[in-house]
């Protein structure tokens, strides 16, 4: 069974996790789980999360780590820092979506990337973020292994993420976000009857 470990942090935003984790944890072939600095953490919509994981114990070769964005990514913290280093280095599948790109920009960790995020010119202030050329205004930008998107980005974010890990074939991916973006009725018109 693969794993998603999404890390989530004090005022975590809960609906920008919410797609993909839903979506992965319906299959049989996927399990989820949360990690993060604290045992608890509560959300921005009010949600109180029990997490499963610390930092330290999420394996080196976890199937995806998706950083899902909040108010408390303004954070020094070198277990993460180091974490996050080492999947871009080694390859391995990662997702950042609003204050987590930002946390990613502030540690020069997108330096070798294409990226999106909030806005760059948050980013003025950050030493070691040495890459606004390739800093581009989309809603979700995927490159190698790395997908990042803006806060606004929940569906876009999933779809990406969903295609860099091959979920499924890139048809099924769109229909089955299409679902989220169409509503249902307009889905069925346009897709014929979901549960015929």
């Amino acid at each position: 069974m693969k794993q998603a470990i999404f890390v989530v942090l004090d005022e975590y935003a809960d609906w920008e996790g919410a797609y993909l984790s839903s979506i992965l944890n319906q299959t049989d072939d996927w399990e989820i789980k949360t990690a993060s600095i604290k045992e608890r953490v509560s959300s921005i919509g009010g949600f109180h999360t029990v997490i499963d994981l610390k930092l330290d114990q999420i394996s080196d070769n976890v199937d995806l780590l998706i950083l899902i964005g909040g108010n408390s990514w303004n954070i020094a913290n070198k277990k993460l820092k180091q974490l996050v280093k080492q999947r871009l280095v080694n390859n391995q599948s990662i997702g950042a979506i609003c204050g987590a790109v930002d946390y990613l920009a502030k540690n020069g960790l997108l330096n070798n990337y294409k990226h999106t995020g909030n806005a760059v010119y948050l980013w003025n202030e950050f030493d070691d973020y040495k890459n606004k050329q390739n800093f581009l205004e989309k809603q979700v930008v995927r490159d190698h292994n790395l997908v990042t998107a803006n806060g606004t980005a929940a569906l876009e974010f999933t779809s990406e993420v969903l295609k860099m890990i091959h979920f499924r074939d890139a048809d099924s991916i769109k229909k089955q976000v299409a679902l989220q973006e169409l509503g249902f009725y307009k889905y069925h018109m346009e897709n014929g009857n979901l549960f015929a």
